[in-house]
């Protein structure tokens, strides 16, 4: 299968992982395999990437790209949110770099019958992982339409959420809904007409927040962004490239929340938590691609940057 994957913001994730030859580097979500490429390139002699990634026909296309290195590759079939124990299976040790590229990749948008894009008909799906149970249909015909309108509103942020679950509920009292088709349709007579001659298209944000519940994308990775600080070595990297403004959220709460010392009251006038940093924030404001990639490659618009580094092993303050 033809997985096309265009990798957004290459030479900035190159940079900012500050690659070492001989490192050992983690692709959280492998893909198509466009930034290992380059990555495994630079790494050599002696280099080792750990690719990880849920969709079979992603990992497989990436092993296809990547035969040449395969030696120096290690795919993994599962989910970012095993990382430590990714990590421990296959004795890496500490790694000197870790990155993700969050959210739905081109092939998955393009390949119609995975049930992503909201331009194509096809059975309402949105698993990454074709082995986990929970689908988009069943969430659309069985949650409670509170529940749906709270997912629509949090997950897309849809100001129209409570119109569209409840138009939702109403249609499926009549027939269960089976494919994107007949959602975006629903959902188009949900939004007011004024709102759907503006901005994007009107179940842009539905389908993400479906696609975010179906996959628990948001909560998995809060935790697995501070498990890759365990993971790292000293001086190690993690690059966060996000796109849209819940997984930015995350990314920047969670590196403040590790890049802070201690968080005693002031009054205190010794340090009772033994708080300390654990990372050094690289980038203060998020790296956005340039004008040309984004002519280039439209889905890039979104996209933005974080970055971050370990910091070296401190003395504990009771022992200063």
């Amino acid at each position: 299968m033809d997985f096309h994957h265009i990798p957004v913001m290459l030479n900035e994730v190159i940079t900012h992982l500050n690659l070492q030859q001989g490192g050992t580097y983690i692709d959280c979500t492998l893909g198509g395999g466009g930034h290992t490429s380059e990555i495994i390139k630079k790494i050599q002699p002696g280099g080792r990437v750990i690719g990880i990634d849920q969709d079979p026909n992603a990992l497989q296309a990436a092993q296809n790209r990547l035969a040449m290195y395969k030696d120096r590759i290690t795919f993994v079939h599962s989910n970012f949110y095993r990382l430590k124990d990714i990590v421990q299976e296959n004795e890496v040790g500490e790694a000197d770099g870790v990155f993700f590229d969050l959210g739905v990749s081109s092939h998955q948008l393009d390949e119609g019958d995975r049930g992503f894009s909201y331009m194509q008909d096809a059975p309402l799906d949105m698993r990454m992982n074709p082995q986990d149970k929970v689908t988009a249909e069943n969430l659309v015909n069985e949650l409670e339409e509170l529940e749906l309108a709270r997912i629509i509103k949090e997950y897309g942020e849809e100001r129209w959420a409570k119109r569209i679950a409840r138009f939702i509920v109403e249609n499926r009292q009549n027939k269960r809904i089976g494919t994107t088709g007949e959602l975006v349709g629903i959902i188009k007579k949900a939004v007011p007409a004024g709102a759907r001659r503006e901005g994007p298209h009107p179940a842009k944000r539905t389908f993400q927040a479906l696609r975010i519940a179906v996959n628990d994308e948001l909560n998995r990775f809060a935790q697995t962004l501070r498990d890759t600080v365990d993971i790292l070595k000293p001086g190690g990297r993690v690059c966060v490239i996000s796109f849209h403004s819940l997984e930015d959220r995350i990314t920047k709460e969670v590196f403040r929340d590790l890049a802070k010392d201690c968080i005693c009251p002031p009054e205190l006038p010794v340090c009772r938590c033994n708080k300390q940093k654990q990372i050094d924030i690289i980038t203060s404001k998020p790296v956005l691609p340039g004008a040309q990639e984004i002519e280039n490659n439209p889905r890039a618009r979104s996209a933005k940057l974080r970055a971050a580094r370990k910091s070296p092993v401190l003395n504990n303050r009771e022992d200063e």
